[in-house]
């Protein structure tokens, strides 16, 4: 009984280290500015929140919008400050700092089968 149990740990672990690591890999691009690597997790359709625009917008507009947005408040750091998954869906809200002020920044990724896409990004300036 000892040894199918601790099958079943290993197991475990073996299956929650393959999890996809989405939210850790967004958090890095958005810390580095990197809109590429960004816009390689944005759905095809991602709703958008920034200080002048909000909008539903496709994946090539959204990638244009935010590389505008990151080169002109140039990206320092990004901080998650909290995080969640519900049903293979995972959310965030953090702190975006940039040259021109900070962030309160949220995201939610989508799980479309075995991957996870951005569908919301909000940008709202904090006082």
């Amino acid at each position: 009984m000892k040894n199918l149990a601790g099958m079943v740990v290993v197991a475990s672990l073996f299956l929650v280290s393959f999890k996809p690591l989405n939210l850790d890999e967004v958090a890095t691009a958005i810390r580095s500015g990197n809109v590429d690597q960004l816009s390689a997790f944005f759905d095809n359709r991602v709703d958008l929140s920034l200080p002048d625009k909000t909008d539903t917008y496709s994946k090539s507009q959204a990638e244009m919008i935010i590389r505008d947005f990151f080169s002109r408040y140039g990206v320092r750091n990004f901080q998650i400050k909290q995080r969640g998954e519900t049903g293979g869906s995972e959310f965030c809200i953090g702190t975006l700092q940039t040259q021109n002020g900070d962030f309160r920044t949220c995201l939610y990724l989508k799980q479309k089968g075995d991957r996870q896409f951005i569908q919301q990004l909000r940008f709202q300036v904090l006082q």
